[in-house]
């Protein structure tokens, strides 16, 4: 069969990806942003790490794209304070009429450390982060065009406030059954986007290599393990690199067909949206042939 046919049009309509854009000049990114928009991908995700301040890189762009919308995917909410953050939600959401996409989320402690801030604990400050983001009287035309709200939760407490406070979640590195819980969580209504590292690749030690160089970032962190061990893997699955156990809960890899299996696994288990994590097996270029390969538009 051929390999286009493996993914249905519903899980193609489901599909955003995101990107980390640090490690592409200018305009090769936005090649890579307008290459998306051509293959009629929904929304790109734009995180924050050291490089590019994200709102800027939005803006840039939304400035020269006509229908993709672009999402922080995610802010750090102890980079900038909260009042900043919404004028970046009223203007860039106005400005791009309705294609700007705000998620936040509290990251990890060496963040929050490194921009100078202690810090709290997660529902603490991403509840007082939101009341200041809400009460805030931005001023701007009206009526103001407001973005959508994710925030990134793996936890219940944090999966809570999503429900009550922003129109959804965004999870990441967690299995079907996270998935599942999530839903249960946020009920029925709220957007549920779940970030899932993929590699078009069938050759078992070159796609767990690919996907071991993506994930070591996140091994030592702590919110990591218990995410994990809350799913059944121990100190053994992360503290010498990700074991292949771990490796192929979280990562699609494989063909097509395994790919899209992972896929709907999440979208059945309550995902609204399969946010992928192209992963190259081989180099450093970007993976094309996945990316092609799973579009709603394929080639």
């Amino acid at each position: 069969m051929d390999g286009t046919f493996a993914v249905n049009a519903q899980t193609r309509k489901s599909l955003d990806i995101i990107a980390f854009a640090d490690g592409l000049p200018s305009a090769e990114l936005l090649r890579f942003v307008q290459r998306l928009e051509t293959l009629g991908y929904e929304t790109v995700w734009i995180p924050e790490f050291f490089g590019r301040e994200p709102y800027s890189t939005v803006a840039y762009l939304l400035g020269r794209t006509r229908h993709i919308k672009i999402a922080t995917g995610i802010a750090n909410v102890y980079a900038r304070d909260a009042i900043v953050t919404a004028q970046h939600r009223h203007g860039l959401a106005e400005l791009s009429e309705g294609r700007f996409v705000l998620g936040l989320g509290v990251s990890h402690p060496p963040m929050a450390e490194a921009h100078g801030a202690v810090w709290q604990p997660p529902l603490k400050k991403m509840r007082e982060y939101l009341d200041v983001l809400e009460s805030f009287n931005v001023q701007a035309p009206k009526p103001q065009t407001l973005a959508p709200l994710w925030i990134s939760a793996h936890g219940p407490k944090l999966l809570g406030l999503a429900a009550d406070r922003a129109d959804g979640a965004n999870t990441y590195l967690a299995p079907p059954a996270h998935t599942r819980n999530a839903r249960q969580i946020l009920g029925p209504d709220k957007r549920l986007n779940v970030v899932l590292h993929c590699c078009l690749c069938e050759d078992p030690v070159s796609a767990r290599a690919a996907a071991r160089r993506a994930l070591s970032i996140y091994m030592p962190l702590p919110a990591y393990h218990r995410l994990w061990q809350a799913w059944g893997f121990g100190p053994a699955d992360y503290e010498n690199g990700p074991s292949d156990r771990l490796i192929d809960a979280l990562v699609a890899w494989g063909s097509q067909e395994a790919i899209a299996a992972r896929m709907n696994a999440h979208l059945e288990a309550g995902a609204t949206q399969i946010v992928m994590s192209p992963v190259q097996a081989e180099g450093r270029e970007t993976p094309w042939a996945l990316i092609e390969a799973m579009a709603p538009q394929p080639v």
